[in-house]
């Protein structure tokens, strides 16, 4: 395992970069809507990445079990946990969820962030889903400071949804981040407080929940990207990439203009 910690300058960078994905994420979200394809979604994406200089990251990624990802950001809609292939024949609809994950390279280092919107009105049981899972990420974050471990992160999202019923993916993992997308150490979404990889000042990590409205189980489609549960109920997933601070961590990311956008949905 090798983990780079990183500088002052390269956090700036890194901020950077990271401040663009939650911008690209806001300009997707403003076009969520009914009627709308995945595809329609990843050239807006693609677009407004491209046009302030960056690259985005996701466009081409390797898999080791097939072809490149095509897209530009992963469009996963209800029961698709992540990794959804945005395409002409998803088409959004009312009631519908859609977890946006974007990437972007920026002055060779990356940014990374995942938000689930709702498509028109949802319903109760799915909007508390979405609440628990932002806030389960933002109980993992308070736990990401020097002399913490990664097992405190991922033990803080577990208790906290786990105690309303919802299950916790374990097979995909946050992870460190820095100038290549995925970095070491993985940020799983579970654990026990005090094991694991020990937190230090300059570590960036991105660490991002993804909970299930009933059973963990997942499996993947024959597209050999698209993870989806194995009970067909919706999951949740949002993600910030955050740098350790001596003092909390920063969370160098944004959903700002994303919740400005949105108002208050649950």
């Amino acid at each position: 395992m090798k983990i780079f910690l990183k500088t002052e300058d390269e956090i700036n960078l890194m901020r950077k970069a990271n401040q663009l994905v939650g911008a690209t994420l806001a300009e997707v979200g403003r076009h969520i809507r009914p009627g709308v394809s995945t595809l329609q979604l990843d050239h807006i994406a693609e677009e407004f990445i491209r046009d302030h200089g960056a690259i985005p990251t996701f466009k081409d990624f390797p898999n080791p079990y097939g072809g490149p990802f095509p897209g530009s950001i992963c469009t996963s809609v209800n029961q698709v946990v992540v990794h959804g292939i945005p395409d002409e024949q998803t088409i959004l609809k009312e009631g519908d969820i859609i977890s946006v994950d974007c990437g972007a390279l920026l002055d060779g280092y990356n940014g990374d962030s995942c938000y689930t919107f709702c498509v028109g009105e949802v319903s109760q049981e799915v909007k508390h889903l979405l609440k628990t899972t932002k806030e389960s990420l933002y109980k993992g974050i308070e736990q990401a400071m020097p002399g913490k471990h990664v097992g405190d992160i991922g033990a803080a999202i577990q208790d906290y949804c786990e105690s309303f019923g919802y299950g916790i993916v374990r097979e995909l993992t946050g992870h460190g981040i820095g100038r290549e997308m995925h970095e070491d150490p993985a940020i799983p979404n579970y654990g026990s407080r005090g094991n694991g990889v020990m937190l230090k000042a300059g570590m960036c990590i991105a660490i991002e929940p993804m909970i299930t409205l009933g059973e963990r189980s997942i499996w993947m489609l024959p597209d050999k990207w698209s993870i989806v549960t194995r009970d067909n109920k919706p999951a949740a997933h949002f993600e910030h990439t955050i740098a350790i601070r001596k003092g909390k961590a920063e969370i160098l990311s944004t959903f700002e203009e994303i919740e400005h956008q949105e108002g208050e949905i649950y």
